[in-house]
């Protein structure tokens, strides 16, 4: 099994969602972060004064699959995700030792 971890801009949450569900993910956790990477920020003007944004809004998607079903998933994303603008985000994948649905009992590949 991999996990895999990737932040995506915000608008194309949905759009990503959608093409996971066409390959057959039948789920993932959401979350809002903020985080900074090769773009480092920006500067904004809020009521007249200039600040700086030390973080950019983006949204952290972690899906549990197969390990045959990997790098279909990362493909989905990242063409789904991809605005060939700086910040379209990162995709890491990860090794996942085991896994248990908490209402049934059923393990790994079955908890899925």
């Amino acid at each position: 099994m991999k996990l895999i971890i990737a932040a995506i801009k915000p608008f194309k949450l949905e759009e990503v969602r959608e093409a996971l569900t066409t390959i057959g993910v039948r789920g993932m956790m959401v979350t809002e972060i903020k985080g900074f990477g090769s773009q480092s920020g920006h500067t904004e003007i809020y009521r007249g004064a200039e600040y700086a944004v030390n973080f950019v809004p983006k949204v952290k998607l972690e899906i549990v699959v197969a390990a045959a079903m990997a790098d279909q998933v990362v493909d989905t994303i990242a063409a789904t995700a991809k605005t060939d603008k700086i910040g379209d985000g990162k995709i890491f994948v990860v090794d996942v030792q085991s896994a248990v649905r908490v209402r049934t009992g059923e393990t790994n590949d079955n908890a899925l």
